[in-house]
C-alpha cells in the first residue's frame, strides 16, 4: 500500500470538506464560523460571570424595601389625625398602621410587576387591599365572631375602642379603599382596567368570596360532621378569595393578558388556601406570645381545622403540596420575574409565625 505525504493527506481533508459543503462557501468560511464560535464562546463566559458576581436574591431585604414603601403609602392615604371625628379616624389608623406581613400588598405590587407594570401602578391598589385585610381581621376578632381579644401583639381594635367604634372604622376602611384606588391610581393606567379591577376586588371579597367563607367559618362551630370538602370551601372563599382578588387586582392594573390573570388567580388561590392551612397548624404548635394573637381557640370553640380533620404532620405535608401546586401555575412566565412571588409563595407556605 503506497504511503500518503502529510501534503496528500491535507489535500484529501480538504477536498472532503469541500465536498461537505456547497460550492458556493469557500473553505475559508470555515475559519470564519470558528472564530464566531469562539465569539459566541466569550460572550456566554462574559454573561455567566456577570450573573456570578450579581448578588442572590433576598427575600428579607424585598420584603424590608417594599413594606417600607407601602407603609408610606399608608401613612399618607390614612392621614385623618386632624380630622373630625377623632374617634373613628383613630380606629382606623389604630388598626392598619402598626404593621403586619403586609402579605396582600406585597401580593398586588409582585403580580403587576410580574406582567409588566411597576410599583407605582399597583401602589395605590396595595393599600387598598391591606385596608380591606384589616377590615377582615377586624371582624373576625369581634365578639360575635371569633371573640379574639389580641391582635398583632395588642389589644383588638374592639378592646381599645369598643364594638361600635370598630364596627364603623370597618365601614370607613372599606369606603377608604375603593376610593383610593378609584382617585389616586396613576393616569397612564387605562381606565378600563381599573373598573374591571375594582369589579374583580369586590366579587372576591363579597357575598360570593370572602363573606360567604366567614359565614361558614362560624356556622361550622354548630355542625358536628364537618368534612374535609366543607373546610375546602371556606378557605377558598375567604382567605383565598382575599388573596385571589389582591393578585388579581395587581395584575390587571399592569395590564395582564386574560391568560396571565388566570394564571395568577389560580397560583393566589393556591397561596391562600395554603395561608389557612399553616395558619391552622400554627393555632395548636405556637403561643400567644410567638405569634401576639390568641391561640387554641379553635379548638376550644369547637371549629374544624386541618390538624383536626388531618392531624398536624398530614397538615403540614398537604401545606407543601398546595405551594407546589401554586408554583407550577407560574409556568410560562420571565422566570426571572416569577422570583418574588416564588419566594413570598415558599414564605407562607413556610412561616413559623
Amino acid at each position: 500500500m503506497r504511503k500518503m505525504s502529510f501534503k496528500n493527506v491535507v489535500h484529501t481533508w480538504v477536498k472532503t470538506c469541500s465536498r461537505s459543503k456547497p460550492k458556493s462557501q469557500p473553505f475559508s468560511s470555515l475559519f470564519d464560523s470558528a472564530d464566531t464560535l469562539k465569539r459566541q464562546q466569550q460572550k456566554q463566559q462574559e454573561s455567566e460571570s456577570e450573573s456570578e458576581s450579581k448578588p442572590a436574591f433576598s427575600l428579607e431585604t424585598y420584603m424590608i424595601l417594599k413594606i417600607k414603601s407601602i407603609n408610606e403609602a399608608l401613612d399618607a392615604a390614612i392621614s385623618l389625625k386632624d380630622k373630625e371625628p377623632r374617634e373613628l379616624h383613630d380606629a382606623m389608623s389604630y388598626s392598619l398602621l402598626p404593621g403586619g406581613k403586609r402579605v396582600c400588598p406585597l401580593f398586588c405590587i409582585a403580580s403587576c410587576e410580574l406582567v409588566g407594570g411597576s410599583e407605582s401602578m399597583a401602589m395605590p391598589a396595595a393599600c387598598a387591599v391591606e385596608m380591606i385585610h384589616d377590615v377582615a381581621l377586624i371582624q373576625d376578632d369581634l365578639p360575635c365572631m371569633d371573640n379574639a381579644n389580641l391582635r398583632r401583639g395588642r389589644p383588638a381594635t374592639h378592646k381599645a375602642f369598643g364594638e361600635a367604634v370598630a364596627i364603623l372604622a370597618c365601614d370607613g376602611l372599606l369606603a377608604l379603599a375603593f376610593e383610593h384606588i378609584a382617585l389616586y391610581t396613576p393616569t397612564t393606567v387605562p381606565p378600563a382596567r381599573i373598573v374591571r379591577g375594582i369589579g374583580e376586588l369586590a366579587r372576591c371579597i363579597g357575598a360570593q368570596g370572602a363573606v360567604a367563607g366567614q359565614l361558614f367559618d362560624i356556622s361550622s362551630q354548630r355542625e358536628s360532621n364537618v368534612t374535609l370538602e366543607y373546610l375546602e370551601y371556606v378557605h377558598l372563599h375567604k382567605t383565598a378569595a382575599i388573596l385571589e382578588g389582591t393578585a388579581v387586582l395587581g395584575a390587571m392594573l399592569g395590564g395582564g393578558s386574560d391568560e396571565e390573570v388566570e394564571k395568577i388567580r389560580s397560583f393566589a388561590r393556591y397561596v391562600g388556601w395554603g395561608f389557612q392551612v399553616v395558619d391552622d397548624i400554627l393555632d395548636v404548635t405556637k403561643s400567644s406570645q410567638e405569634l401576639g394573637k390568641p391561640t387554641g381557640k379553635d379548638l376550644v370553640d369547637g371549629k374544624v381545622t386541618y390538624p383536626r380533620l388531618m392531624g398536624v404532620e398530614k397538615s403540614r405535608e398537604f401545606a407543601e403540596k398546595l405551594n407546589k401546586l401554586a408554583l407550577d401555575q407560574l409556568s410560562g412566565f420571565d422566570t426571572k420575574k416569577t422570583v418574588p412571588l416564588v419566594a413570598l409563595a415558599n414564605y407562607i407556605a413556610r412561616r413559623q409565625k
